[in-house]
């Protein structure tokens, strides 16, 4: 499967723009004038916003800071997706500061932690976090900026409403405001958080160098245009989404924004989308809800003969998708036809499966420290399970560890060199050290190889190898792809455990079962049965090391990080 072609398209060169730093992105993106770039539902009606209106902000608010005191300081800045949460973002970096993204589900004692860690003097938040806020204020010299004021409150040293910064930033452009060119774009820029409490976690120090590379890297290797339409639901504060958006803003695009993730249908409804950039989790979900619905409805036999005569016809160059499975696009707006996966290894059954009605979708790879992008699929020459080969800005290449894949290639550890490897982690010198060789390659942690067609393949990450007592390595990401396609489970880690009376490690799957597949009453005894009945099937198509000698049910979804990636280190 993982050599399989499935697409034909022609490549097409993109040369992107030469942006070192955002003020000429900003340069750039306003050539876009009155075309709208973002949209989003205020009070259930769709609000827009133009290229103009956008970069016009982004100055005001750059001034704003300017007036304040907060030229070139260091600003947290935290909330939901919205227009001004990003030129906010922005206008930061753009005033010479130091953008702080921060994750909106931390609890409000653990944000102030990460703020001292990096000695933040403000802090810009939605509306959510006006009451979460309210104890810290005044305590300490940090200023807090609230994007909706909360009531009753006055404007002080450390308390200052969003408006007085567009007031003062209106005044400051009027007087001729400009932007404080960056006198090195190799100078840090933004501070982000790995994930852990804030005695684990470590903070990545990005560039504008670093930044705009890898924004430009993805305008280059990716399939969009100036015509295209996507819709925002990841967490604005990964660098995965914001490099994705910003370099949506240099294609020209529309780019709508997911209020929550309760209503992501709803909102691919309303915004019609010809694209969508999503983690794995989203993409499996989705795919397994087409297929409850067409059971469900009494179609799915339909469905599957459908794919049957689809893919037939398409081997003499007839594709009829798009009008054959023309109700499940519906659901998607009836435009969807390119979905971006990274953030974590996808099932390629998922890609197949997409493609198969007429939805296409690409891998790729990336890592916070690499802001994030390090690799693409070519749209015009996929390779199923393949993340592609490296972008533009960077090289990649795999240290060997001595073992091999199954068809004779070396496995290793990913390595990245390029300008968009971050600078460091803040105040922390020895895992900087840790993380690069000594040849100055940034070790990511992911084992894989590369084929003889220069493309990259993960098989897991190195923290997370499960060794057995025969010596063999198995990653849990490899074995989760397969239990994945069980349509009775809905999410699934595995572990290796030691048995009681040996050392002998056994691969057990815990599961959270998928309740659409069983009656509302099923008991639980009757679901475990099932789903092991499921597994076993699978055992026989593996080879014994990597075959589950046990299942665990769950009664509740895995933790996740708001990027719905599961919290592994949680499951025991």
């Amino acid at each position: 499967m993982g050599n399989i072609r499935i697409s034909n398209k022609k490549r097409i060169e993109k040369h992107a723009p030469n942006i070192m730093d955002v003020v000429d992105f900003l340069e750039f993106i306003e050539k876009f004038g009155d075309k709208v770039v973002f949209k989003y539902f205020k009070k259930k009606q769709i609000m827009e916003v133009t290229y103009k209106e956008y970069t016009d902000l982004v100055h005001t608010l750059s001034a704003g800071l300017s007036s304040v005191g907060l030229l070139g300081k260091r600003i947290a800045v935290i909330g939901e997706t919205s227009v001004n949460w990003l030129a906010t973002y922005t206008a930061i970096i753009a005033s010479g500061g130091i953008a702080i993204p921060m994750d909106k589900e931390l609890a409000p004692d653990q944000i102030i932690g990460f703020l001292d860690m990096v000695d933040a003097d403000a802090i810009v938040y939605s509306e959510s976090f006006n009451p979460k806020f309210d104890e810290y204020i005044g305590k300490g010299s940090r200023v807090y900026i609230p994007i909706v004021p909360a009531e009753g409150r006055e404007e002080n040293e450390v308390y200052k409403p969003f408006e007085r910064l567009l007031e003062a930033g209106a005044a400051g452009v009027a007087n001729g405001y400009k932007y404080p060119r960056a006198k090195d774009p190799k100078e840090m820029a933004e501070m982000l958080f790995t994930s852990g409490t804030t005695g684990t976690s470590k903070c990545v120090m990005l560039s504008q160098l670093n930044i705009y590379s890898a924004v430009k890297a993805a305008y280059e290797t990716v399939d969009f245009c100036h015509e295209d339409v996507i819709l925002s639901v990841l967490p604005v504060h990964h660098t995965y989404e914001l490099a994705c958006l910003q370099a949506g803003m240099l294609y020209g695009m529309e780019i709508c924004i997911n209020d929550t993730i309760g209503h992501v249908m709803r909102n691919i409804a309303a915004f019609k989308p010809t694209g969508l950039v999503l983690v794995p989790l989203f993409v499996s979900t989705i795919y397994k809800k087409i297929w409850a619905e067409a059971e469900k409805q009494g179609r799915a036999d339909t469905l599957r003969k459908g794919i049957k005569i689809s893919e037939g016809l398409r081997k003499v160059g007839i594709d009829v998708r798009r009008k054959l499975f023309s109700s499940v696009h519906e659901k998607f707006g009836g435009r969807l036809v390119k979905i971006i996966c990274g953030g974590a290894k996808l099932n390629p059954e998922y890609i197949e499966g997409f493609e198969a009605i007429g939805i296409s979708i690409y891998e790729g790879f990336g890592i916070t420290e690499c802001s994030p992008l390090a690799a693409v699929t070519p749209y015009y020459a996929r390779k199923v399970g393949s993340i592609g080969t490296e972008v533009t800005c960077c090289r990649m290449r795999i240290e060997p560890n001595g073992q091999q894949t199954e068809d004779g290639h070396d496995l290793g550890e990913l390595q990245v060199k390029g300008t968009n490897v971050m600078l460091g982690y803040y105040n922390n010198p020895e895992a900087t050290a840790d993380v690069f060789t000594d040849d100055g390659w940034f070790r990511t942690g992911d084992i894989g190889y590369k084929d003889e067609d220069g493309y990259y393949y993960i098989t897991g990450r190195s923290k997370f190898v499960i060794v057995l007592e025969n010596g063999k390595n198995v990653f849990p990401e490899e074995i989760e792809d397969y239990l994945d396609a069980i349509d009775e489970i809905a999410e699934c880690v595995v572990l290796g455990r030691k048995a009681e009376d040996s050392d002998e490690v056994k691969l057990i799957a815990v599961v959270y079962p998928n309740a659409e597949k069983f009656a509302e009453n099923e008991t639980k005894e009757n679901i475990h049965a099932a789903i092991t009945a499921k597994v076993n099937d699978l055992n026989r198509t593996l080879p014994s090391f990597k075959q589950i000698k046990g299942v665990e049910l769950r009664d509740t979804e895995f933790e996740k990080t708001t990027s719905r990636k599961i919290k592994r280190n949680l499951v025991k």
